[in-house]
């Protein structure tokens, strides 16, 4: 059974800067990607940011240049800087892992509340 745990969430004032990490129970290079999602109150899940097995990455538009996703994978964790951070970017942001069989396999953590504010 796959576990994934997330940390690093927290409450931060606007511009700042928070690292979320999301540590894996087995090896992540088992999986085709990773990735980082959000849902903040009354919307639906989005996504933030993923990371393939080979290390290419894709983000949201409304986070470009502003966050950064990374994989370690010699201690099987993935982690999400997230700078200059806004009200806006509040929200539950949960850890996936995917993998592609003969269909699309997700795995998901808890989530870790993320909360911008003055």
């Amino acid at each position: 059974q796959v576990q994934l745990v997330e940390s690093g969430g927290g409450l931060v004032q606007p511009g700042g800067s928070l690292r979320l990490a999301c540590a894996a129970s087995g090896s992540i290079v088992s999986f085709n990607a990773m990735g980082w999602y959000r849902q903040a109150p009354g919307k639906q899940r989005e996504l933030v940011a993923t990371i393939t097995r080979g290390g290419s990455t894709n983000y949201a538009d409304s986070v470009k240049g502003r966050f950064t996703i990374s994989r370690d994978n010699a201690v099987n964790t993935v982690s999400l800087q997230m700078n200059s951070l806004k009200p806006e970017d509040t929200a539950v942001y949960y850890c996936n892992a995917r993998r592609l069989v003969d269909r699309i396999v997700d795995y998901w953590g808890q989530g870790t509340q993320v909360t911008v504010s003055s």
